[in-house]
Protein backbone atom coordinates (compact mmCIF):
# COMPACT_ATOMS: atom_id res chain seq x y z
CA UNK A 1 0.00 0.00 0.00
CA UNK A 2 1.57 3.41 -1.11
CA UNK A 3 1.49 5.83 1.55
CA UNK A 4 1.18 9.86 -0.23
CA UNK A 5 1.99 12.53 3.17
CA UNK A 6 0.24 15.90 2.36
CA UNK A 7 1.74 18.45 4.38
CA UNK A 8 -1.41 20.88 6.30
CA UNK A 9 0.21 24.05 4.16
CA UNK A 10 -0.59 21.35 0.78
CA UNK A 11 -4.19 20.83 1.97
CA UNK A 12 -4.78 24.20 2.85
CA UNK A 13 -3.82 25.44 -0.35
CA UNK A 14 -5.85 22.41 -2.14
CA UNK A 15 -8.93 23.83 -0.64
CA UNK A 16 -8.65 27.09 -1.51
CA UNK A 17 -7.86 26.03 -5.43
CA UNK A 18 -11.18 23.96 -4.68
CA UNK A 19 -12.65 26.95 -3.44
CA UNK A 20 -11.90 29.49 -6.23
CA UNK A 21 -12.55 27.03 -9.36
CA UNK A 22 -16.11 26.22 -7.93
CA UNK A 23 -16.82 30.04 -7.33
CA UNK A 24 -15.49 30.46 -11.06
CA UNK A 25 -17.81 28.08 -12.21
CA UNK A 26 -20.87 29.66 -10.11
CA UNK A 27 -19.86 33.22 -11.63
CA UNK A 28 -19.67 31.71 -15.10
CA UNK A 29 -22.89 30.00 -15.32
CA UNK A 30 -24.23 33.19 -13.85
CA UNK A 31 -22.87 35.15 -16.61
CA UNK A 32 -24.41 32.02 -19.36
CA UNK A 33 -27.39 32.28 -17.94
CA UNK A 34 -27.98 36.12 -18.49
CA UNK A 35 -26.44 35.46 -21.82
CA UNK A 36 -29.18 33.36 -23.06
CA UNK A 37 -32.12 35.31 -21.58
CA UNK A 38 -30.89 38.72 -22.80
CA UNK A 39 -30.65 36.86 -26.63
CA UNK A 40 -33.91 34.69 -25.79
CA UNK A 41 -35.56 37.91 -28.42
CA UNK A 42 -32.60 40.25 -29.52
CA UNK A 43 -33.46 43.47 -31.46
CA UNK A 44 -37.02 45.07 -31.22
CA UNK A 45 -37.54 45.51 -35.46
CA UNK A 46 -40.25 47.42 -37.52
CA UNK A 47 -42.14 45.59 -40.00
CA UNK A 48 -44.42 47.05 -42.29
CA UNK A 49 -47.46 44.82 -43.74
CA UNK A 50 -50.99 45.81 -45.23
CA UNK A 51 -51.95 49.01 -43.46
CA UNK A 52 -49.70 48.20 -40.47
CA UNK A 53 -47.01 48.72 -39.10
CA UNK A 54 -45.46 46.07 -36.24
CA UNK A 55 -42.83 46.75 -34.30
CA UNK A 56 -41.75 42.79 -33.58
CA UNK A 57 -39.18 41.15 -31.34
CA UNK A 58 -37.02 38.91 -33.49
CA UNK A 59 -36.50 35.42 -32.64
CA UNK A 60 -33.52 33.96 -34.48
CA UNK A 61 -32.12 30.95 -32.96
CA UNK A 62 -34.26 27.62 -32.75
CA UNK A 63 -34.41 28.33 -28.85
CA UNK A 64 -36.34 31.72 -29.31
CA UNK A 65 -38.58 30.30 -32.38
CA UNK A 66 -39.54 27.49 -29.92
CA UNK A 67 -40.19 29.71 -27.10
CA UNK A 68 -42.04 32.42 -29.50
CA UNK A 69 -44.58 34.23 -27.52
CA UNK A 70 -45.29 31.81 -24.69
CA UNK A 71 -46.06 32.89 -21.36
CA UNK A 72 -46.68 36.53 -23.00
CA UNK A 73 -50.02 38.24 -20.92
CA UNK A 74 -50.60 40.83 -23.56
CA UNK A 75 -50.08 42.50 -26.98
CA UNK A 76 -49.96 45.70 -27.49
CA UNK A 77 -52.60 45.69 -30.95
CA UNK A 78 -49.13 46.80 -33.29
CA UNK A 79 -46.83 44.43 -31.55
CA UNK A 80 -45.64 41.03 -32.12
CA UNK A 81 -42.64 38.67 -33.00
CA UNK A 82 -41.05 37.26 -36.31
CA UNK A 83 -39.21 33.95 -36.62
CA UNK A 84 -36.47 34.46 -38.78
CA UNK A 85 -35.52 30.77 -40.26
CA UNK A 86 -32.13 30.23 -41.58
CA UNK A 87 -33.82 28.72 -45.04
CA UNK A 88 -36.94 28.38 -46.62
CA UNK A 89 -39.44 25.60 -45.06
CA UNK A 90 -42.76 24.50 -44.16
CA UNK A 91 -42.22 25.50 -40.30
CA UNK A 92 -44.95 24.58 -38.12
CA UNK A 93 -46.52 27.09 -35.21
CA UNK A 94 -48.29 25.70 -32.38
CA UNK A 95 -50.00 27.47 -29.21
CA UNK A 96 -47.51 25.66 -26.35
CA UNK A 97 -48.73 27.64 -23.10
CA UNK A 98 -49.99 30.90 -24.90
CA UNK A 99 -52.10 32.96 -23.20
CA UNK A 100 -53.42 35.19 -25.61
CA UNK A 101 -54.93 34.22 -29.42
CA UNK A 102 -52.71 35.11 -32.51
CA UNK A 103 -52.73 35.53 -35.85
CA UNK A 104 -49.99 34.37 -37.56
CA UNK A 105 -48.80 34.60 -41.26
CA UNK A 106 -46.00 32.99 -43.24
CA UNK A 107 -43.50 35.08 -45.25
CA UNK A 108 -41.55 33.69 -48.07
CA UNK A 109 -38.17 34.53 -48.81
CA UNK A 110 -39.38 37.69 -50.87
CA UNK A 111 -41.46 38.49 -47.75
CA UNK A 112 -44.74 37.91 -49.66
CA UNK A 113 -47.51 36.43 -47.40
CA UNK A 114 -47.83 32.99 -47.94
CA UNK A 115 -50.22 31.47 -44.98
CA UNK A 116 -52.62 33.27 -42.94
CA UNK A 117 -54.26 32.13 -39.83
CA UNK A 118 -56.35 34.10 -37.82
CA UNK A 119 -57.20 33.73 -33.92
CA UNK A 120 -55.18 30.73 -33.06
CA UNK A 121 -56.81 30.14 -29.53
CA UNK A 122 -54.52 29.33 -26.69
CA UNK A 123 -56.27 26.56 -25.65
CA UNK A 124 -54.90 24.30 -28.94
CA UNK A 125 -51.76 24.10 -27.25
CA UNK A 126 -49.56 21.63 -28.73
CA UNK A 127 -52.79 19.92 -30.22
CA UNK A 128 -52.95 21.88 -33.35
CA UNK A 129 -49.67 22.05 -35.41
CA UNK A 130 -50.43 25.24 -37.71
CA UNK A 131 -48.57 24.94 -41.35
CA UNK A 132 -48.04 26.51 -44.53
CA UNK A 133 -48.50 24.74 -48.25
CA UNK A 134 -45.55 26.29 -49.48
CA UNK A 135 -42.22 27.16 -48.13
CA UNK A 136 -41.57 30.42 -45.81
CA UNK A 137 -38.61 31.57 -44.42
CA UNK A 138 -40.29 33.68 -41.68
CA UNK A 139 -43.47 33.68 -39.64
CA UNK A 140 -45.10 36.67 -38.24
CA UNK A 141 -47.13 36.28 -34.78
CA UNK A 142 -49.75 39.35 -33.91
CA UNK A 143 -52.43 40.05 -31.84
CA UNK A 144 -55.57 38.17 -33.04
CA UNK A 145 -57.78 40.34 -35.22
CA UNK A 146 -54.64 42.43 -36.68
CA UNK A 147 -54.71 40.73 -39.67
CA UNK A 148 -58.39 41.98 -40.15
CA UNK A 149 -57.43 45.64 -39.14
CA UNK A 150 -54.68 45.71 -41.00
CA UNK A 151 -56.01 44.67 -44.06
CA UNK A 152 -52.86 41.80 -44.81
CA UNK A 153 -53.76 39.26 -47.25
CA UNK A 154 -52.14 36.83 -49.22
CA UNK A 155 -50.10 38.37 -51.66
CA UNK A 156 -48.84 41.06 -49.51
CA UNK A 157 -45.49 41.44 -49.35
CA UNK A 158 -43.90 43.11 -45.70
CA UNK A 159 -40.97 45.64 -45.79
CA UNK A 160 -38.29 45.25 -43.18
CA UNK A 161 -34.41 44.86 -43.07
CA UNK A 162 -33.14 42.77 -41.04
CA UNK A 163 -29.11 43.16 -39.30
CA UNK A 164 -27.00 41.95 -42.27
CA UNK A 165 -29.22 42.74 -45.12
CA UNK A 166 -28.89 45.07 -48.30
Amino acid sequence: MLMISVSPIKRRQHRKLIGILAASTGVLLIVIGVALAANHFQTRQEVHLGATTFTVRLAETDFARKKGLSGVEKLDPNEGLLMVFGGDGRWGIWMKDMKIPLDIVWLDGNKKVIYIVTDASPSLGTSKTFEPNDPARYVLEVPAGATKSGAIKIGDTASFTLEGEE
